[in-house]
């Protein structure tokens, strides 16, 4: 007897939905697994999207093909997760950061895309500026490795950039550097971010705008302080739980996380936080729509009536 192989799909980011304004930094958090930096990507146009629409500038991206892609990727860069991989080793600081000018502006003189190197790495405030363009990857602290991925990121002139986890591999010393860093070129330079991370304790350093992303799904949204100051979703409240504890004299008190110590299975109808969620009802069998529960703050929760 042969038994027939059933193959079964997970979506990855399944009915997302957001906006982020000019000059704006746009907070997406959610555990590892949830679909963040795959929605990052599909805003990249790395993966294509199964369905939906990408409005940039009022432009659907997702019809962009040849030079039109080419051209809307250098209004869109990308900090990465982990300086020490994302730099090539072999290549000096300034072949790092003028390779992004290389690929989309060969029509510039050498002596020009130098410039524009030099003067990215000044706005990351890595100076001399000159010397550093002529050391190596290794030679350079992880701090200052991730300000030569921000200066690659700034050196064509982006609208928006992707900043998956950026700080999460630093030291807890430098980070707030970083994000003192990243919040004064979002002023300074009119940026938008959408800034990706699984550390509530970060996001209000350099965030306008939250959504809370659980499975593929955003499942509470809104103004920050108004998210973190209230949060409404069970898996929002879990997520606050979790933070480290800053006070030494509470560190041997009890601490109590709002969630099922569950496995992260998902149900393939209803809410999917039903398997770790302490308030789940019959009803949660359903999918709770994203509604307002209060001024432009958001929740996909059947705990408040629609």
């Amino acid at each position: 007897m042969f038994r027939k192989n059933i193959q079964t799909y997970v979506r990855a980011v399944d009915g997302v939905s957001l906006t982020i304004e000019k000059g704006k930094a746009f907070v997406l958090a959610g555990e590892s697994g949830s679909g963040k930096s795959t929605l990052a990507r599909i805003i990249l146009r790395a993966i294509e999207p199964d369905s939906g629409s990408i409005l940039f500038d009022g432009d659907d991206i997702t019809k962009y093909k040849g030079k039109k892609l080419k051209m809307f990727r250098t209004s869109v860069q990308m900090i990465h997760q982990d300086p020490y991989t994302s730099l090539d080793p072999r290549m000096r600081i300034l072949d790092v950061v003028m390779e992004p000018l290389n690929i989309h502006n060969k029509s510039r003189s050498k002596k020009e895309r130098i410039e524009d190197v030099l003067q990215s790495l000044e706005q990351v405030r890595l100076e001399p500026a000159a010397d550093i363009a002529e050391k190596f990857p290794n030679m350079l602290s992880g701090g200052q490795r991730q300000r030569v991925s921000i200066a690659r990121s700034l050196v064509l002139k982006p609208k928006l950039i992707l900043a998956d986890e950026p700080v999460s591999m630093l030291d807890v010393s430098v980070r707030a550097e970083i994000l003192e860093l990243m919040q004064r070129l979002k002023d300074r330079l009119r940026l938008s971010y959408l800034y990706i991370t699984h550390d509530l304790s970060t996001a209000r350093y350099i965030g306008d705008e939250i959504g809370i992303m659980y499975a593929g799904k955003i499942v509470e949204a809104g103004p920050i302080e108004q998210v973190l100051s209230n949060p409404l979703h069970p898996y929002t409240q879990a997520l606050l739980d979790a933070i480290s504890e800053p006070m030494a004299q509470n560190l041997d008190k009890e601490k109590i996380i709002r969630i099922k110590q569950a496995a992260r299975e998902r149900p393939q109808t209803g809410c999917r936080f039903i398997p770790r969620c302490l308030y789940s009802m019959d009803i949660c069998k359903n999918e709770p729509p994203l509604a307002a529960e209060e001024d432009n703050h958001y929740v996909s929760c059947f705990i408040y009536p629609v």
